[in-house]
């Protein structure tokens, strides 16, 4: 009986350890079955939604065989008269000898027949163009418009076939951490791709001129000027224009003109020959916590009004000093550059709605923005103005502003010399325009001393300190 009993437990066991054995291994959720979820499978799919480190996503070569057939050599070539100080000094022979450089960079086709955008800086006084696409192809190329403020240039070849081009995207709709591709001529390299994420946008980098990039990681490098910045689709989001780095080459970060910023400066030049440059009339600055507590407001984000000027579209608006913009049509704004990337993209007379903070209270004002050219700044009893198109070629410059009247006792002695001389640098900054220029100056006190640089109407340069 006992031996019948023992038999009976190991028959027991027996089943239930292959019972288990089954469970374990062969059921629907076993360790062999194709529906099993384990900790490491599910982790595995939560990381791959989470960051899209998927093949999809990662496969770049779609993107990068559309848009390096668009992405074009740039060859510029200048011719400078170098004196011989010793001929001059013995044999008074002040003829020169000329001397011819050339630069490189790239440039993107925008359209099948022939315009490409570059960077004026690529361009820049050169007295030659030449094109090379990326079948070995070379045009001459035109100059077609410049715009300094933006470093954007537009340039135009006759080909004699239909040309690939990238299309614009809408570089509002860049996200932060979104992969985009680098495709340029770096050290004259022709056709080449690199990949990275936008590290940020609206990135202000300086107190003149552009002041709202894209920052991203895409390794770029001196010769990469004037490329194209795309996203995974290939569509055009910014024009490579410049880098960080103490050694001239790529350690990390590069920076591109917005493409909505780009598209509207070419749109202007094809359109009205210039740039058009719509102001909403306000100065100040963006908002953080010691700013804040400063003004007395509770926004630590946004851009504060210290002042409006007169007869602008803000001025007739209604806004005032003290106001807080927080968004300009769907537009957050939280800092300066978000605030000018944006105005960058509109003309005079175009109608913007601006939300502000008043008292503590949100409230929606539309804006029909101003022409920029109409304004003028004063410091110190100076007052100045824009630099027309026809004091930028009798002066020979692409930036400065112009000495309109002069209030100041202390001047007035030298009223007849100054008026109508251009300023170009205040305090070693370089003036662009009248935006630069009291965007700088707001932050001067009256009783501060400044260092001006101007050209006088003879082509001297004076430096004074008032």
């Amino acid at each position: 009986m006992k031996q019948i009993s023992n038999l009976f437990l190991v028959s027991l066991l027996s089943g239930a350890t292959t019972l288990g054995a089954y469970k374990l291994f062969f059921d629907d959720n076993g360790y062999f079955s194709n529906n099993r979820k384990t900790l490491t499978t599910l982790a595995s799919d939560n990381y791959t939604k989470r960051v899209g480190l998927n093949s999809e996503v990662l496969d770049f070569t779609e993107a990068a065989d559309k848009t390096i057939h668009t992405v074009v050599h740039v060859k510029n070539v200048s011719r400078q008269k170098i004196n011989d100080p010793m001929l001059e000094f013995f044999f008074g022979y002040r003829g020169g000898q000329s001397q011819e450089q050339v630069g490189t960079g790239s440039g993107v086709i925008i359209s099948e027949d022939g315009y490409i955008v570059t960077n004026n800086h690529v361009i820049k006084d050169a007295s030659e163009i030449e094109i090379t696409l990326n079948n070995k192809k070379s045009y001459k190329a035109k100059l077609v418009g410049t715009d300094s403020k933006m470093d954007i240039a537009l340039l135009k070849i006759d080909a004699d076939e239909k040309l690939p081009y990238t299309p614009f995207a809408n570089s509002d709709d860049v996200k932060v951490g979104e992969w985009v591709l680098a495709v340029g001529n770096p050290y004259n390299l022709t056709s080449t791709v690199t990949a990275g994420i936008v590290s940020a946008k609206a990135r202000n980098l300086s107190n003149d001129g552009i002041q709202s990039f894209i920052q991203t990681d895409a390794a770029v490098n001196p010769g990469n000027s004037g490329g194209a910045l795309v996203n995974t689709r290939g569509d055009l989001i910014g024009i490579n224009t410049m880098i960080s780095s103490m050694t001239g080459s790529y350690v990390g970060y590069s920076f591109a003109v917005p493409s909505n910023i780009a598209r509207k400066i070419i749109e202007d030049i094809m359109e009205y020959g210039n740039v058009q440059r719509g102001i909403l009339g306000v100065e100040g600055g963006e908002l953080n916590s010691k700013v804040s507590k400063e003004f007395g407001v509770k926004q630590t984000e946004g851009f504060y009004i210290n002042n409006v000027r007169k007869n602008t579209g803000a001025d007739k608006a209604g806004l005032k000093k003290g106001d807080v913009i927080v968004k300009i049509d769907n537009q957050n704004i939280t800092s300066f550059a978000d605030l000018s990337g944006y105005i960058n993209t509109k003309r005079p007379n175009d109608k913007v709605n601006v939300v502000i903070i008043r008292d503590n209270a949100t409230k929606t004002v539309p804006v029909t923005l101003s022409k920029n050219e109409f304004f003028s700044a004063e410091f110190k009893g100076i007052e100045l103005e824009n630099m027309s198109s026809e004091d930028k070629k009798k002066f020979r410059v692409d930036y400065g502003v112009k000495i309109k009247s002069i209030n100041n006792e202390n001047l007035n002695q030298y009223a007849d010399e100054f008026l109508g001389n251009i300023i170009l640098s205040i305090d070693n900054v370089k003036i662009k325009d009248i935006e630069s220029a009291s965007k700088l100056l707001n932050n001067k006190n009256e009783n501060q001393s400044v260092r001006i640089e101007m050209l006088s109407k003879n082509g001297e340069i004076i430096r004074f300190i008032i």
